[in-house]
């Protein structure tokens, strides 16, 4: 897979014109210095990576009682980026990306990279962003994430891009409904960027989904 370039924030974007509750014509020197800022990668973007199968997922504790709770997922190989040539195609894809929990810093930036790796290394791809949290999922709230819309958030801190949320994923009806939004966008991956509960929510829905 080949490396996603540093240089696509602002590409193409004219400061100022945003259809989001941010305005960068309206930011101070600084603030419009921290736009361009090239982000530093991970050595392994840097350079054509692939994707290869690692050991199998286990658990730090009580690994049969997990292997109960998720029986399709449990004992799934890792997945491991090494150097070397892509064995991905780098056709476009449709992937959702949903904010979940209490802020932290850098999830803005998590999302534009997400966006600027989709659009160098997976062209014609479409990125949607799940508003309010996981209920955004649920309820089929979403926008399509483009470069005006990103351009204002980029290196900036806050959670209002998409907004985040609390909400839990765990009936069967809330599933089923997550279920048919991400069918109906025919989606071919979720991202669910947040801490420990964030990551039960997105082991639960992958559970469910396969």
């Amino acid at each position: 897979m080949a490396p996603p370039s540093q240089l696509l924030n602002g590409a193409g974007v004219t400061a100022g014109k945003s259809i989001t509750s941010r305005m960068a014509s309206v930011y101070n020197e600084v603030q419009n210095s921290r736009l361009d800022h090239p982000l530093a990668l991970p050595s392994v973007f840097r350079s054509p990576f692939k994707i290869v199968d690692g050991p199998a997922s286990s658990a730090a504790g009580n690994p049969d009682e997990i292997a109960k709770l998720f029986p399709s997922l449990f004992g799934q190989p890792s997945a491991i980026l090494v150097p070397g040539e892509s064995n991905e195609s780098g056709s476009a894809l449709k992937i959702g990306v949903v904010l979940s929990g209490g802020q932290a810093p850098g999830e803005h930036n998590v999302i534009s990279e997400i966006f600027d790796y989709l659009q160098e290394c997976c062209k014609g791809s479409t990125l949607y962003g799940f508003k309010g949290g996981p209920a955004g999922i649920m309820k089929g709230k979403y926008v399509v994430l483009t470069p005006d819309y990103i351009y204002p958030y980029r290196n900036r801190g806050g959670f209002d891009m998409i907004c985040s949320g609390r909400d839990k994923i765990e009936t069967p009806k809330q599933f089923k409904q997550a279920e048919d939004v991400a069918m109906n966008l025919d989606l071919d991956g979720l991202v669910v960027i947040g801490g420990d509960d964030s990551n039960t929510n997105a082991c639960l829905l992958a559970e469910n989904f396969r």
